[in-house]
């Protein structure tokens, strides 16, 4: 099976490459240091400072991994070729939220990137999905966790 290809902004390509050469360089040496200082308590048969590390270990190689994955399988949003006559990955979206009458600005921006306590939404969230292909002026309604929300989009911008 193909891995899913990862949309991403030039900001997060770089984001990740960062931080998978921080898991690669000073992460693995830090773990390898915890598993040799557990080793030199003897017996690793009871040794919960080892299996602590162990398992730290198999989870940063995992990580790893998966951050390897979504680089090799990245597909940069050329930001110069974004329309900002409708609403999709890697532009700004100024909202009006109807039911508390305030302006909310988010970024779409790939499931990779999602932070939305920085108002970046993943394309794939469902108000992210519901915002997709939307124009300045259209109501959108998404069906969150939360309940329904509605939208007015008030600006595209990138």
């Amino acid at each position: 099976m193909a891995a899913k290809e990862t949309l991403l902004t030039n900001e997060g390509i770089h984001k990740l490459e960062a931080k998978l050469e921080h898991l690669k360089g000073v992460k693995r040496l830090e773990v390898a240091e915890r598993i040799k200082q557990a080793l030199s308590f003897g017996d690793i048969k009871e040794n919960s400072e080892y299996d602590e590390a162990k398992n730290e270990q198999a989870f940063l190689e995992g990580e790893i991994v998966a951050l390897e994955t979504m680089l090799r399988t990245a597909k940069v949003i050329d930001e110069s070729q974004i329309s900002t006559k409708e609403v999709g990955v890697g532009v700004k979206a100024k909202l009006l939220d109807i039911e508390f009458n305030e302006e909310v600005e988010y970024m779409i921006v790939g499931s990779a990137e999602a932070d939305p306590s920085r108002g970046y939404i993943s394309n794939e969230s469902p108000v992210g999905r519901a915002l997709l292909g939307q124009k300045v002026g259209d109501m959108v309604e998404a069906s969150t966790p939360g309940g329904p929300v509605q939208y007015k989009v008030l600006e595209i911008s990138r």
